[in-house]
């Protein structure tokens, strides 16, 4: 059985909590640690099963480093902010530990992620015989693992993939983020960008919308964005000519975002104010409705998952892998609404899998470098099954 320490206590270490203590055969000790004591006490509180609390600057990989040895982990799962993997990756190979984020680095004062910050770290956790897996969370991560089970089972090449990402949840709020909102808002203002024919294409934000007839979820207009696994897939995805990402919003929420935008309060630069400098996106984000408190009023449904399409034995075809989460069933589950949920799980499974000894090939990876079918196994085991299709609804070239 494997000791894990669990760093970050909003909604997705919260689920991670709940469903680490789902399996005690695999995680025989539990550890949740946070910034703030009072926000895993919290978490602690709502679990049957006695796990440990902590707290820890995760911005500074000598805690970090000391908590590991202190409640001697064998693995990190991180669910705090992006900003910090570097730090936990640090604190990791200082400790000697396995190491599993959801999310790739993102410089705190520059809108731009990307795993160049992290893959280099490859060499050093080979060298100390340790496993570091980036981005298993749903996108990326679900969406990766789903990339590797179609190349694996469904096609000798893939020539597009398209992933959409749609939640059609209401928790009755003027304007709120399903995640971290400063993550979110940040995300979300940035350039469009795609894969395609070799060469990367970029878009002015929100300025590329479709409408695409979501299963259990109905017609939703969508939009072209940038996605962290985009950077990966292009690299791993055989045959590949074109991959894209998109997400769906509200016209309320993008008319909110839009207003935000207009005033300023999306920014990431420092702004004077009443002699300090504060940040106008972070000063918003204390502004705005936890995303761990939109559980017991978030109702509807999420839809995420892949469209493909490419050749097999010389053949063309098309094959649609997707998961529909229900938010209140999560609530009843785990205290949370779909998305942390459909984020948590993955970082369970992902941190499961290295535990048992599935995934523990020395070095950094990404989730569609691995054997996807053990994932896929987890995946319809612990509350996120998926459905393949052929009858694909129309989607835009």
């Amino acid at each position: 059985m494997a000791r894990v320490l669990i760093i970050g206590a909003g909604g997705v270490g919260g689920v991670v909590a709940h469903k680490c203590a789902q399996v005690p055969e695999v995680f025989g000790h539990i550890t949740l640690a946070s910034r703030t004591l009072a926000r895993c006490e919290a978490i602690r509180d709502q679990i049957a099963r006695p796990i440990e609390v902590a707290q820890v600057d995760a911005d500074q990989p000598g805690p970090v480093a000391g908590l590991i040895r202190k409640v001697k982990a064998d693995l990190v799962i991180h669910v705090a902010l992006p900003y910090q993997d570097l730090a936990i990756m640090d604190a990791c190979l200082d400790a000697g530990v396995h190491y599993l984020d959801t999310a790739n680095y993102e410089p705190p004062h520059e809108a731009r992620f990307s795993y160049e910050h992290q893959w280099p770290y490859h060499e050093r956790f080979a060298k100390a015989g340790l496993t570091g897996i980036l981005g298993s969370g749903f996108d990326p991560g679900v969406t990766n693992v789903f990339c590797a089970y179609a190349q694996k089972h469904y096609f000798d090449e893939i020539h597009t993939v398209d992933i959409l990402d749609a939640n059609a949840g209401d928790h009755g709020h003027p304007f709120a983020t399903n995640f971290n909102p400063e993550i979110n808002i940040r995300e979300v203002t940035a350039k469009g960008r795609y894969w395609e024919d070799g060469a990367w294409r970029e878009t002015d934000p929100l300025s590329v919308k479709a409408t695409f007839d979501f299963p259990e979820i109905g017609p939703k207009d969508m939009y072209l964005l940038y996605h962290e696994e985009l950077e990966s897939l292009v690299r791993h995805i055989r045959g590949l000519r074109r991959i894209r990402f998109w997400m769906t919003f509200s016209q309320n929420y993008l008319t909110h975002l839009k207003v935000l935008e207009n005033v300023g309060m999306t920014r990431i630069d420092p702004v004077r104010f009443e002699g300090r400098d504060i940040v106008p996106l972070q000063f918003l984000k204390a502004l705005l409705p936890d995303p761990a408190s939109l559980g017991p009023r978030t109702r509807g449904k999420t839809n995420i998952g892949c469209i493909f399409r490419g050749t097999k034995d010389g053949q063309e075809r098309s094959v649609y892998i997707y998961n529909v989460c229900d938010h209140e069933a999560c609530y009843r589950e785990v205290r949370s609404q779909a998305i942390s949920y459909t984020t948590g799980v993955p970082a369970m499974i992902g941190g499961l899998l290295i535990a048992d000894g599935t995934y523990r090939e020395p070095g950094v990876w990404n989730l569609e470098q691995l054997d996807p079918d053990p994932f896929m196994d987890r995946l319809n085991r612990h509350g996120l099954p998926w459905v393949v299709t052929e009858d694909i609804p129309a989607l835009p070239d």
